[in-house]
């Protein structure tokens, strides 16, 4: 639709009407992305202190209202709504975390995997692999950018589970590395990265993924996989054959490895 409005959080900051990016000053950018990260609204209040918590009481109103006037500018509808004292997001926006949250939630509660699927699962898996509002470093975001980097990982994997079981593997292991670029020393999505190169016959492949992952694990914290990934490994080059194999060798922690 050519009046369609659009926020986008998930990586950087965009207000698209139509298929055109739309410029927003700086103040109304940060009261779009605070309420839409508020879906029930927030008080004006509390809004203004978030947003300028270094100003006075005085001081902070008066950007806020600023801000409020910026963003009637911006398209042919009001964006943002008034409930009294209360501020809240135009439910004529759409917003792409929140469409992102509600469909890892659903995919992570649903007890029925297969209604639980979203429709779109590589358009979840692109949102999923995107951090929040790159480059702010706004302190009221601290909370919700922490809320959303620990449920990515876990959403991911839960994706990359299903791609491997029906067979996708190239989505399977995007969204598994997706989860490691989240956070590089979570073991169950690298596992998953090499359950998925196994599956393949890409044992060569799931070797080296390991060997990099007890690597970093050894250079940067000083500890070796859990005895649930060796025991992978194990599995995976007790079929390989025996001219391909990999002796175990002692690390200078003591620890035996591939």
């Amino acid at each position: 639709m050519a009046n369609a409005l659009r926020l986008e959080i998930l990586g950087p900051f965009e207000f698209i009407r139509g298929e055109r990016r739309v410029a927003v000053p700086a103040g109304a950018q940060r009261l779009l992305a605070l309420l839409a990260l508020h879906e029930d609204g927030i008080p004006r209040r509390v809004a203004a202190e978030q947003l300028w918590p270094d100003c006075t009481s005085m001081r902070a109103a008066a950007n806020l209202r600023s801000a409020l006037c910026q963003t009637r500018k911006i398209g042919p509808k009001a964006v943002v709504g008034c409930d009294g004292q209360r501020l809240v997001l135009s439910p004529c926006i759409s917003v792409d975390h929140r469409e992102a949250w509600r469909a890892a939630d659903r995919l992570l509660d649903g007890e029925d995997e297969v209604h639980a699927m979203p429709p779109d699962l590589d358009r979840l898996v692109d949102d999923l692999a995107q951090p929040m509002l790159v480059g702010w470093d706004d302190e009221w975001l601290a909370h919700e950018r922490d809320r959303w980097d620990q449920m990515r990982p876990y959403a991911l994997e839960s994706l990359a589970l299903h791609f491997l079981a029906v067979g996708r593997y190239l989505a399977a292991q995007q969204a598994a590395l997706a989860a490691t670029a989240v956070d590089p020393y979570r073991e169950t999505a690298h596992r998953i990265a090499i359950e998925v190169y196994a599956a393949e016959g890409n044992i060569a492949s799931a070797l080296r993924r390991y060997e990099e992952y007890r690597r970093r694990l050894q250079r940067e914290l000083s500890v070796s996989p859990s005895p649930r990934m060796t025991q992978l490994i194990r599995n995976l080059t007790a079929k390989w054959p025996v001219e391909h194999d990999h002796t175990l060798e002692t690390d200078s922690s003591g620890s035996r490895h591939l």
